[in-house]
C-alpha cells in the first residue's frame, strides 16, 4: 500500500512503521491516524509480520497532534468543529484499540521527543526502546487540556499515580535515563531503532499468541485482586496449552532442538 504520512516495510517478519512528517516533527493529523490504522489492519489480515516496530522519521518520534490543522475560523460552527472529543472518538481512540488488540507484539523506537499524542502513541506499545537523547513530554496542560489517547491509563499503570500526576500537571520533560529508571521504558540506546529491530527479531521467533496474551492479562493486573488474576491466568494457560505452539515447544524441548513457532 502507498502512504503519504507514514512508511511501512517488513524485514524478516519485523514490520517497521515510520511516522513520516519529519518537517513538522511527525506531528499527528487525522489523515496520519487513518494511515496508521491501515497498516495495523494489514498486519491483522496477513501473516508476514510477527512483531511491529513504530518509530519516527528524522530527529524525533512525534511532537503530538498538529494543532495547525484545526480550523479556528470564528463562526457559528467553531465550537462543534474543534471539539476534541469527536476527534478522539473518530481518529485517536480507534488506533489505541487496534494497537491493544493487535495480534503481534509492538515496540516503540523513540528516536527523539515524544510529546502529547506522540507520547501517548509510544506508551501504547508493549515495549519502549528510547534514544539516549529522547524525551517524553505531557504538554496538554499548556493548551488547557488533559492527556488523552490512553495516556492517563498507561502512565498510572506503568509509573504510578504520583509520578503520573507530576508529569501531567507540570508538563515537565522526562529524559530517557529517568524514564528507564522509573520503568516507563525498557532500554535506552544510542541506536534505538537498530536495537528495537534486533529485539523485534528475537520476539519474532517466539510464540506471538502467548506474547499478546501476556499483554492482555498484564493490563488487568492493576485492576483486580490476586484471586481474579489467578483465574484469568488459568483460563488463558488452558487455551494456550491447546495451541500448536505449545505442542511444538514441548516437542522441541524433548528433542533438544530450537522450536519453530507459527501461530
Amino acid at each position: 500500500m502507498d502512504f503519504k504520512f507514514v512508511k511501512y516495510e517488513v524485514r524478516k517478519q519485523v514490520g517497521i512503521l515510520t511516522l513520516n512528517r519529519p518537517d513538522v516533527l511527525n506531528s499527528i493529523t487525522r489523515e496520519m491516524q487513518t494511515e496508521i490504522r491501515a497498516v495495523l489492519q494489514q498486519i491483522a489480515d496477513t501473516r508476514d509480520c510477527r512483531v511491529l516496530v513504530i518509530t519516527g522519521a528524522g530527529r524525533g518520534f512525534s511532537a503530538g497532534a498538529d494543532l495547525s490543522k484545526i480550523d479556528m475560523t470564528p463562526d457559528d460552527g467553531l465550537m462543534e468543529r474543534i471539539d476534541p472529543g469527536k476527534l478522539l472518538s473518530e481518529a485517536y481512540n480507534p488506533t489505541v484499540r487496534m494497537l491493544q488488540g493487535l495480534r503481534v507484539p509492538t515496540i516503540a523506537a523513540v528516536n527523539g521527543v515524544a510529546a502529547g499524542a506522540g507520547a501517548s502513541l509510544a506508551l501504547q506499545c508493549d515495549i519502549i526502546v528510547a534514544d539516549t537523547k529522547a524525551s517524553f513530554i505531557q504538554s496538554f496542560n499548556k493548551i488547557g487540556m488533559i492527556p488523552d489517547a490512553g495516556a492517563t491509563w498507561t502512565l498510572v499503570n506503568k509509573i504510578g499515580y504520583a509520578r503520573a500526576m507530576g508529569l501531567c500537571m507540570t508538563g515537565k520533560r522526562l529524559d530517557a535515563a529517568t524514564a528507564k529508571q522509573w520503568g516507563l521504558v525498557w532500554d535506552v540506546s544510542d541506536n534505538c531503532l537498530d536495537d528495537a529491530i534486533t529485539l523485534a527479531g528475537q520476539l519474532a521467533q517466539m510464540p506471538s499468541d502467548a506474547l499478546v496474551t501476556l499483554r492482555q492479562i498484564m493490563s488487568l493486573a492493576c485492576q483486580q485482586d490476586l484471586e481474579s488474576q489467578l483465574e484469568v491466568e488459568t483460563q488463558h494457560q488452558s487455551r494456550l496449552g491447546k495451541s500448536p505452539d505449545f505442542v511444538e515447544a514441548v516437542n522441541a524441548f524433548m528433542e533438544k532442538r530450537p522450536a519453530v513457532f507459527k501461530e
